[in-house]
């Protein structure tokens, strides 16, 4: 019922009311009409307070069929509660967490999802790539409230947005500079956005009236990688999240705090990010590697292959066990510089590996042997080559580990039944391949492969260097492992 209505019918019969009563004041009470139509009256008023955009929502800024608009309460302070609305289409929401892409009929149409104004004591959210669909097309950042349909994040006016497939940044319709690029997202990545208001100005709401800019930062991981200012629109920013194809879905997460960025970073990269030529269902974070894949079978391995080989002057690495996830599925050693993605370091044709779940030892081959002691959270693996004294390349081998070298072979499978529902197979055509060309040339160089556990020497193997030598690799499997890399602890 219109609250102007419900005024003139109350103040109609309120004026009817003390007519009669001064003319008959003994016979005339108060009307229950009168009564009940004040209590609709203060219900619809108090409504009209609380809506922040004047009692019809955000359902009158788009008219389209396909719009929904949600609104979920918090506990604030004096038990007030705090009407938060998201705006959304085109896409499912779960309490306005996980947002999934729901096209219907429309192919290729873009869902939209805009979340409560960002302020100076909330200007963070991040969202986790639960699934990337059939395209990825995802893109988060910040906009106004009335965003158009239709448009990404970042193409439209008065918006900034992040593509995860590209790496990308898009301001008003237009991609950033080419130096704006950050690392592409992938599934169970966390990609965050932020705003940095200046400092001069209490609140985003004080600065609406002002030609104020902000600096919008994007963090992968917690880890702020990339921003670029924006001038603040009146009405200020807020989050948002786009998507376009099949499947996709995110979990959004608002109200964290930032992460830490120093004053004068507008790009930020990952420290010794160099030092890794190869990254299979592994986040690295500066020192740190973190398992980031499904964990479920053999062939969802996580892979970090070092940059560059080891040699005389860098001949030693290691890892330290910051989390062993449910079982330690982590294993340290040295791979062939083409060696197959999802493959621990030892299961194939040109690699040795040391497991840390079993203690066994895997040198090209799926069956390890009984080498050492278990490693858990806390201890040190480390792998590395005694050179001998008269040692000239390390690129001069073109054999597979094992062969002749001692110990190679065991009766005892290297992994956990439990986990593991597939058998280890070394038969790949790709290892194949490698093992049929290798197998034509003449056998380089024999060094002796050694691993330690927390600093003492546990056992070595001599081994024939690959072709184009041996490179630090660490192989794990189980979620939440993560370890911390060394990869030049010894010189000389």
């Amino acid at each position: 019922m219109n609250v102007l209505v419900v005024q003139t019918v109350y103040f109609s019969l309120q004026n009817q009311h003390l007519m009669q009563s001064c003319i008959r004041p003994k016979l005339f009470g108060q009307s229950n009409l009168v009564v009940a139509l004040r209590k609709i009256f203060d219900t619809l008023n108090e409504k009209k307070k609380m809506d922040p955009e004047g009692g019809s929502g955000a359902a009158r800024i788009n008219p389209e069929d396909d719009f929904h608009d949600s609104a979920e309460s918090s506990e604030e302070a004096g038990n007030e509660k705090l009407l938060r609305l998201c705006r959304h289409a085109h896409v499912n929401t779960d309490d306005n967490e996980f947002i999934s892409y729901a096209p219907g009929s429309k192919v290729g149409k873009i869902g939209l999802w805009v979340g409560p104004k960002l302020t100076s004591e909330e200007n963070y959210f991040e969202m986790e790539i639960t699934d990337c669909g059939v395209e990825a097309k995802i893109h988060i950042g910040i906009c106004t409230w009335n965003h158009p349909f239709g448009s990404h994040i970042g193409h439209s006016s008065g918006s900034v947005g992040l593509s995860v497939a590209s790496g990308h940044i898009f301001k008003d319709c237009e991609m950033a500079s080419d130096t704006i690029r950050l690392k592409m997202a992938r599934e169970y990545d966390r990609v965050g956005c932020g705003l940095r208001f200046e400092q001069y100005f209490d609140s985003p709401d004080e600065a609406d009236d002002h030609d104020s800019y902000v600096l919008v930062y994007f963090t992968l991981n917690g880890k702020v990688t990339g921003s670029l200012w924006s001038k603040l629109p009146i009405g200020g920013f807020h989050p948002a999240v786009t998507m376009q194809s099949a499947g996709e879905e995110v979990r959004v997460m608002l109200g964290l705090p930032g992460p830490p960025m120093q004053d004068d970073d507008e790009m930020i990269v990952d420290s010794n990010e160099e030092d890794w030529c190869r990254l299979s269902d592994v986040h690295q974070r500066g020192q740190v590697l973190e398992y980031c894949g499904k964990g479920q079978s053999i062939a969802d391995v996580g892979l970090a292959q070092a940059r560059y080989p080891l040699n005389t002057t860098h001949h030693y690495f290691e890892i330290e066990i910051v989390d062993p996830g449910e079982n330690c599925y982590i294993a340290i050693g040295l791979t062939r510089k083409d060696y197959p993605d999802r493959r621990n370091p030892g299961w194939n044709k040109g690699s040795i590996g040391y497991h840390a779940d079993d203690g066994k030892i895997f040198m090209g081959s799926g069956k390890g042997d009984p080498f050492g002691p278990r490693c858990h959270k806390g201890d040190r693996m480390g792998c590395g080559i005694y050179f001998s004294p008269d040692y000239i390349s390390e690129y001069d081998s073109d054999c597979e580990v094992g062969g002749d070298s001692p110990g190679q072979a065991g009766p005892s499978n290297g992994r956990d039944v439990e986990l593991i529902d597939l058998t280890v197979d070394t038969s790949g055509s790709e290892d194949d391949e490698w093992w049929n060309h290798q197998g034509k040339v003449k056998c380089g160089t024999k060094v002796e492969v050694f691993f330690t556990r927390n600093g003492k020497t546990i056992g070595m193997r001599q081994v024939r260097i690959p072709k184009g030598g041996f490179y630090p690799t660490v192989g794990m499997l189980g979620l939440n492992e993560k370890v911390r890399v060394d990869l030049r602890p010894l010189t000389g």
